[in-house]
């Protein structure tokens, strides 16, 4: 009798292999570490696992793991040819995806759509970057897949991440909870609640909620250093910067990451409490740029870690280094480096020189671009951010007071009305 996924497929390896496959699969579907470990050993148990072997490939390929990515892919391939049709075709997904075409695991997902590995691929999370930097692709790839998975923890979570993306945020919630109590490790769920915690304006509740799972089911979880930004970003928005501080001190100081994620969580959280009225002493961004490295700064490898890349470059004064990015970028393949990240980097080296007012020009010439770099709209806002501190240094304080405005229409935040307080005092000084 042939062994199973979790979902059913046939894997064409043994059952201590496929059992140990499946566990490290899992770990990748609940965000959890332990993935590579888990896949390795099903290779430990059955050199011959097509799936394991390009599973390994693909962990390697987006989450940094410590693989030999092209002999994976060659013997992902040399071995499919023994495996099942399902089987043949997700290798030659994962390794066009690894050369970097996605459009066969993009096919795959039409006829296998409950083959979940490749289903996180596809869409842009903590885990993985995505196929597509336009997010209605990655919508409708979600979207077409969820019917067939029936009620599933992990296919909820997922649609509820989607739902928050399309600012259905009471979609998202109820989708995300339903999927928490199938499953409360479930990490895109949780990541798709604190969403919609923060886009609602629900600072205190949110920040309860996610303190109480980081100590609990979500203690163990891979992309623990974003949920605990997602928290910080709920004491920045209630105006709590002692508690911001604290956050920093005990669980957000820089350290060596896959994915950057230093330079994301850490470097971004930094630059936006440095930019709130009241702030004072806030902890220097060098830790953030020695455990990136260079090269994450100057030459990154995607648009949305350009996009941090910029904003440390920015928060440390390396007007050299954002000049340095902005001709890499200006000379890239990819168009989205050339066409949003290159401005981008132009527009931060105005405020780097004083050129404030000239800056918040050139970030608002941007506003409509910015989703081309991937992420979410929270993290965006780092952009917006540091467009009204440049209105402000130029003192065009109506500009600031309206866009602060907008952004307390969209949603409550003390921070952001104290932020509007100083702005309307400063313009009658």
């Amino acid at each position: 009798m042939p062994v199973r996924d979790t979902h059913g497929h046939v894997l064409t390896t043994s059952p201590r292999a496929a059992d140990a496959y499946v566990r490290g699969v899992g770990r990748v579907l609940r965000l959890q570490p332990g993935a590579a470990p888990a896949v390795a050993e099903a290779l430990a148990h059955d050199p011959t696992f097509a799936l394991a072997h390009a599973a390994l490939a693909l962990l390697g390929h987006e989450q940094c793991a410590n693989v030999d990515i092209a002999a994976r892919v060659r013997d992902a391939r040399l071995h499919a040819a023994r495996a099942t049709e399902r089987e043949r075709s997700h290798v030659h997904a994962v390794t066009s995806h690894v050369a970097g075409d996605s459009a066969p695991l993009v096919r795959h997902l039409e006829q296998w759509p409950t083959d979940a590995l490749l289903l996180a691929t596809a869409v842009p999370t903590i885990a993985f970057a995505g196929v597509s930097e336009v997010p209605q692709d990655a919508w409708r790839i979600v979207e077409r897949a969820a019917p067939a998975y029936g009620v599933d923890w992990w296919a909820t979570g997922l649609l509820a991440f989607v739902r928050q993306e399309q600012h259905r945020y009471d979609e998202a919630m109820d989708l995300s909870c339903r999927a928490l109590a199938l499953e409360p490790s479930a990490g895109h769920a949780a990541h798709a609640r604190a969403h919609a915690h923060y886009e609602t304006g629900d600072h205190a509740g949110g920040l309860g909620w996610m303190d109480q799972w980081l100590a609990g089911e979500g203690r163990g979880n891979d992309g623990r250093s974003h949920f605990v930004w997602h928290a910080a970003l709920h004491e920045l928005s209630l105006g709590d910067l002692d508690a911001v501080r604290t956050r920093y001190l005990t669980q957000l100081q820089p350290a060596p990451a896959p994915g950057c994620r230093a330079l994301v969580d850490t470097g971004s959280l930094l630059h936006r409490w440095a930019l709130t009225p009241g702030a004072a002493d806030v902890p220097t961004l060098d830790p953030v740029v020695e455990v990136v490295g260079r090269p994450a700064l100057e030459e990154p490898a995607t648009p949305f870690v350009a996009l941090h890349a910029a904003v440390v470059l920015l928060a440390t004064g390396d007007g050299d280094g954002l000049r340095r990015l902005e001709v890499r970028s200006s000379r890239h393949d990819h168009p989205t480096h050339r066409e949003v990240v290159a401005p981008l980097a132009a527009a931060l080296g105005l405020m780097h020189a004083g050129r404030c007012s000239a800056a918040a020009d050139a970030l608002a010439a941007l506003e409509s671009s910015l989703w081309r770099l991937g992420g979410s709209d929270a993290q965006r806002e780092v952009v917006e951010e540091t467009r009204i501190a440049a209105l402000l240094r130029a003192g065009r304080y109506d500009e600031a007071r309206a866009l602060l405005d907008r952004r307390l229409d969209r949603r409550p935040a003390e921070r952001d009305r104290r932020w509007r307080g100083a702005a309307a005092q400063a313009s009658v000084i």
